[in-house]
Formats: structure tokens, sequence, C-alpha cells
């Protein structure tokens, strides 16, 4: 199949749903941003999340190499992001999050099962699981503004996270009735962003474009290079490495723009780099791809 194609495809559903929301603010109906974000934080991202941690299947050693790569990238991406975000005079809470982190899930995982079959399926959800229990302890902490870890404690995605990975390790499974149920619930999560995250795109102020478009270059480079020199550390076999620098590599997610609205940080400002890194994505996300399969 057609690289560009399948990235279409994927990124194609992310523009549509985010119209809807668009479109509905536009017509003058009411929509509720403070109901629906509790809503997708505390339940339905929690249950997909678990979910997809649950049904991984992946080799001792080749969790430990790409976890130890994973950690390794992340942690170059951060020392990064600190230094660019203190340098350029931007507020850590809006910016250091979406710097760091990326859509490691819904675009992440099928371009992964897309590009490199079951196999990268597998290493691509090791990264999403680390790059979750990083964003909604260390990432809410940061949207947070800091103070008390209470708040991160609290956090359901990080409660979903930790058990979803004790599943993971374990290779256990829930009853096949919880299963279905826990599916179902997840399942309104992806949607329910992103239509969310068109109401946003229909509130953005216009002068923060140009802003997002320099801050999203600065993180397809950064995270491209620091995937590349964690992979190599740890000589990472062709195919963990290349869904390594996919996964790190992909574009702000729309959990990041939830976060902001709900620890009140500037979330106008992270819709805006959702929408142009994502519209980026469609550019860069093929050539890498090419380069890499």
């Amino acid at each position: 199949m057609n690289i560009f194609s399948t990235v279409i495809e994927i990124v194609a559903p992310v523009f549509i749903l985010a119209a809807i929301g668009f479109t509905w603010v536009k017509l003058g109906f009411d929509y509720r941003i403070e109901f629906v974000t509790r809503l997708a934080m505390t339940l339905s991202v929690p249950c997909l999340i678990f979910s997809a941690l649950m049904r991984t299947e992946i080799s001792p050693d080749a969790l430990t190499a790409i976890s130890l790569a994973t950690i390794t990238a992340y942690g170059i991406v951060t020392i990064a992001s600190f230094v660019v975000v203190r340098f350029g005079s931007m507020d850590s809470r809006t910016y250091l999050a979406p710097l760091i982190f990326g859509n490691t899930g819904n675009l992440g995982l099928p371009l992964a099962l897309f590009a490199f079959g079951q196999e990268g399926l597998g290493f691509a959800v090791v990264v999403f699981a680390i790059m979750a229990i990083l964003s909604f302890t260390f990432g809410v902490w940061l949207v947070s503004g800091g103070g008390s870890l209470t708040k991160v404690i609290k956090e359901p995605l990080v409660g979903a996270t930790i058990l979803g990975a004790v599943f993971l390790v374990m290779d256990w499974e829930t009853p096949r009735f919880l299963t279905n149920t826990i599916d179902l619930v997840g399942q309104m999560a992806i949607p329910m962003m992103l239509i969310t995250l068109g109401v946003a795109v229909a509130r953005l102020k216009p002068a923060g474009i140009s802003k997002a478009l320099m801050v999203s270059a600065f993180k397809v480079g950064i995270c491209i290079g620091a995937a590349i020199i964690a992979g190599k550390w740890f000589d990472l076999p062709a195919v963990p490495m290349a869904v390594l620098i996919l996964q790190v590599s992909t574009p702000v997610a729309v959990t990041s723009y939830l976060l902001s609205v709900k620890y009140e940080a500037d979330s106008d400002v992270v819709a805006g780099l959702v929408v142009v890194s994502t519209l980026l994505s469609v550019g860069y996300i093929p050539l890498t791809l090419a380069v890499l399969i």
C-alpha cells in the first residue's frame, strides 16, 4: 500500500471530526467544553489506554531495549524543550508538554501497523505506554504548574496507565464482559477529543499560528534527532528503530489540548500547536517512512 495514501487515510478522519466541531460552533450551537473534557479525561481516555496496554504482546528482551531507548529519547527531547522554552521566554505550562509528547496513540499506532505490521504495532504500543506514563504524570505536573503531586496521583489517566502496564507485564486479561465494556467506553475517546479540538480551533486567534509553525517545526527536528540518537545508542534493529523514530516524532496530541483546558493553561495556543503540527505531519511523516522502509 502506498505510504502517502495510508497517512492520508489515517489523518483525514482527524480533520473531518475536527471540522464537525468547528462547524458546530460556527452554526451557533452550544458546546460545553468543561463537561466534555471531564468526561474524556476521567472516563473514556483511561479506558482507551488500559485496553491498549492490556492487549499488547512483546518479548522481554525487546521490551527492555525499546523501553530504554524510548526513555532516553524523551529525556533528550525534554532537555532540549526546557532550553528552548526558557530562552524563548515562553510559558512553560503551555508549551513544554506539547513539545515533549506526541500523538503516539490514535496516529502513531495505526501508522506503525500499516507500515511494519504486527511486529511494528507491538513496539509502537510499548512506546505509547511509556509516553502515556510520562505524559500523565510528569506532563500533568508540568501543565498544572507544579505544586502538590497529589494532582498527578489522583489523575485517572495515571491509574489506567499503571494498571494497564501491570496487566501487560503479568499477561493478565479482564473477563470478557468487562473487556467489552472497557472497549466500548474507550471508543468514545478519540472522536470526542477531535470534535472538542474543532471547537477550540473555531476560537483560535490568528496571531498564534506563525509561532505555532515555528514551534512545531522545532518539535519535528528535535524529536527525530533524539529518536535516532537513542536508537543507535541501544543498537535497536531496523523495525524497532523505525517505530521509535515514527512514534517520538508524531505531532502534538489532542490530549495536550484537553489537559491545557483542564488545568487552565493557554488552550488556544495548544490547539494551534495541535492543528499546525498535524498539518505538517501530512508532509514529513510520509517522507520519514519512505526513508525508514
